[in-house]
């Protein structure tokens, strides 16, 4: 394939201005929730990498599995995971086009989708949360991030983006035995734009997703207090 500029690479993903901060927060977000390199994470629309690749260098090898929609961006992020020189990490990168009839035949410790259900209709967003509530192992956790504002949807780069209700997301998740938190706003955890009010993303909220009826074990509860604390210090800022 013909390789694009670096700079087109990034715009794939959102504002290539923005590619570094976003890269940045996935990684600190996700460590300090308690991702540790044992750890297996399953970064569903894992786009080109951009968050993709801190992450598979600090797992151990065969622990990221990326899963991604578009082929063009899929090879991208292929291309980066080559510059980075990440490929005896061994990371499984997929191309799905029907999460309802993907079988992964493993199940993950953590799963992330960073500004990805902002961009599913909603048929496409339910079998996304059936795909998770397959494969997130018992005591698993699940980061995904919305749009609760109410807000016309619109697109971007031909996909759907969408804002939906804490009520519409918690009965979606509960059809498939998921269980949503709230954690607040993503700018509560350091994400804030340069663009200040214009940005859409000040209507992003983190939720944390957990099967039905799980209970926090003392490693998750130690995380969920430091990102608690995360969000009173940030928000005292």
């Amino acid at each position: 394939m013909v390789q694009l500029p670096y700079g087109q690479r990034h715009a794939l993903v959102g504002p290539p201005d923005l590619w570094e901060q976003k890269r940045k927060f996935q990684y600190d977000f996700l460590l300090s929730a308690g991702l540790k390199p044992s750890h297996s994470l399953l970064d569903l629309g894992c786009g080109t990498l951009r968050g993709g690749v801190p992450l598979i260098s600090y797992l151990e090898e065969g622990r990221y599995t990326g899963i991604e929609v578009r082929s063009d961006v899929l090879a991208e992020a292929k291309l980066e995971l080559q510059e980075n020189g990440l490929e005896s990490k061994a990371p499984t990168l997929m191309l799905c086009n029907d999460l309802v009839e993907l079988a992964l035949f493993r199940t993950f410790d953590f799963a992330w989708a960073f500004s990805v259900l902002i961009h599913m209709d909603d048929v496409t967003l339910d079998a996304a949360l059936f795909f998770i509530s397959r494969h997130l192992a018992v005591g698993g956790w699940f980061f995904a991030n919305v749009h609760t504002a109410d807000r016309p949807d619109s697109t971007w780069q031909g996909l759907p983006l969408v804002s939906r209700s804490f009520d519409f997301y918690n009965e979606a998740f509960g059809r498939n035995a998921l269980q949503i938190l709230d954690l607040g706003p993503l700018s509560a955890y350091g994400h804030r734009s340069p663009r200040g009010d214009t940005d859409p993303q000040l209507y992003n909220r983190m939720l944390l997703i957990t099967r039905t009826g799980s209970q926090l074990s003392c490693w998750q509860y130690a995380a969920i207090q430091t990102l608690k604390k995360s969000l009173e210090l940030t928000t005292k800022e």
